[in-house]
């Protein structure tokens, strides 16, 4: 029998996703509301932020040495991330200047909640694997929720490219800045 204490992991991640999937949830039915794109990003963004709530810095991929180095690979990242963007035609940016601040606010908000908290939660329950492959996964399921199933590809992937920064490094600060670059530049 497993006691109470066996079941914490368990629990935790279950509520991490569930709470991640329904801020997304939310979040894409207020986005097409009137006026509802910024302030549905901003506000999201910050709710998804609040999964990172109570981790500690480390368990969330946030260490004091190598901030030069872990900003540089962030950049690196960006790059990897648009290079499908490259190959096409029409690769000029197309997010309007007024959407700048809330996609950084939702950049910033998903890496907390998948590659921060649920990748943490998700590593303590079952190692690294488990924690690559389960963000992934929840990762792209929110993405089903706001995205058109065709896109639902290269989000896999590049959920793939910052979940497997995020083992390799034991880093959250250089896909967060590839995440916004990405988020940006689209």
């Amino acid at each position: 029998m497993v006691s109470a204490v066996g079941w914490r992991p368990y629990a935790r991640v279950g509520e991490i996703g569930a709470y991640v999937l329904l801020v997304e949830w939310v979040r894409s039915l207020a986005v097409g509301a009137p006026h509802g794109a910024v302030p549905s990003l901003v506000i999201g963004g910050a709710a998804l932020g609040l999964a990172a709530v109570g981790w500690r810095a480390q368990s969330l991929g946030f260490g004091g040495s190598h901030l030069g180095l872990r900003i540089i690979g962030g950049f690196a990242l960006g790059a990897v991330l648009l290079l499908p963007t490259a190959v096409r035609a029409d690769a000029a940016p197309i997010l309007p200047a007024g959407l700048a601040l809330p996609a950084v606010a939702i950049s910033v908000g998903e890496e907390l909640a998948f590659r921060g908290a649920l990748y943490a939660a998700l590593d303590e329950l079952g190692g690294a694997p488990l924690a690559i492959i389960g963000s992934t996964a929840l990762w792209t399921l929110a993405h089903a929720l706001s995205h058109p199933p065709a896109f639902l590809g290269a989000v896999a992937a590049a959920g793939l490219v910052l979940a497997l920064w995020r083992w390799a490094c034991r880093d959250l600060v250089a896909p967060i800045i590839g995440h916004v670059i990405a988020d940006l530049a689209l």
